[in-house]
């Protein structure tokens, strides 16, 4: 124990308070960076812990991901269709004659009679 007008310095420890084996209590008033800065930490990780929605989301959008494994990708019968035609429609022919046709094609602006 320091007596009075002596500084006894205890690292990791805010505030400066330290409690020996017996019972007694050191305190020390040294405030330097080195002491506080695990102020504040939880040391016992067997607490129970709710976790939040921030947490799950950071915890989905930051996991790791393997990028050489294969993705398969199942479609339903009508899937297959709307794909197949998406697919036709893509990779259609396209001559010159098309472009013509569709670019001076006659547009009427009333009802016709």
């Amino acid at each position: 124990m320091a007596d009075l007008g002596e500084e006894n310095k205890v690292t990791g420890v805010f505030g400066g308070v330290e409690f020996n084996n017996n019972g007694e209590q050191n305190i020390n008033t040294n405030t330097d960076v080195e002491n506080i800065e695990n102020a504040g930490t939880i040391r016992n990780t067997n607490l129970p812990v709710k976790t939040g929605f921030w947490s799950k989301f950071k915890a989905f959008w930051l996991q790791d991901i393997d990028w050489n494994k294969e993705i398969k990708v199942e479609l339903t019968p009508y899937q297959q269709k709307v794909e197949d035609e998406i697919n036709d429609f893509l990779h259609q022919e396209i001559t010159w004659e098309k472009v013509h046709d569709f670019l001076f094609q006659e547009i009427s602006f009333r009802k016709k009679d």
